[in-house]
């Protein structure tokens, strides 16, 4: 008993620069279901959520309303340290060194957010600013305190 062979259906024509072959898609057809790879101009901080979280700080702290001049300046200081600090934790090599770097943005995301607090408890600005900034700096210290080991 000889079974006939199924022909492959060809190549549909090219449409828009896209090619098809069968049903795939055609990138996925030429190089397979892979990503592509992170652009060259990445750099280590770029792949953290941390980071992400300590610049989210900075935003907020610095559009935070604090008419303390001191701690106006103290807060954006240390939230602009919490995520310097981060950055470098990504680009030290040794566990040791990263522990060191992430453990110092950590304490910078709670004077941050400490100097926030006061500044709500000496009527220096809104409980709603000063809520948000526990909440986001809640999750920072979180996060931070996973990676340092």
């Amino acid at each position: 008993m000889t079974h006939a062979r199924r022909a492959r259906p060809a190549p549909a024509p090219m449409m828009s620069g896209r090619v098809s072959v069968g049903r795939r898609h055609g990138p996925c057809a030429k190089m397979g279901m892979s990503h592509p790879p992170p652009p060259a101009t990445s750099l280590p901080h770029h792949k953290l959520f941390a980071y992400e979280l300590c610049l989210s700080l900075v935003k907020l702290v610095a559009k935070t309303r604090v008419a303390d001049a001191q701690l106006r300046a103290q807060a954006r200081k240390s939230a602009a340290s919490a995520a310097l600090n981060c950055a470098e934790g990504a680009a030290r090599q040794t566990r040791a060194d990263k522990s060191r770097a992430y453990a110092i943005a950590l304490c910078e995301c709670c004077e941050a957010c400490a100097a926030i607090e006061i500044a709500g408890a000496l009527g220096a600005c809104s409980a709603a600013d000063v809520q948000a900034a526990v909440a986001l700096g809640t999750r920072t210290k979180n996060i931070l305190s996973r990676l340092v080991r």
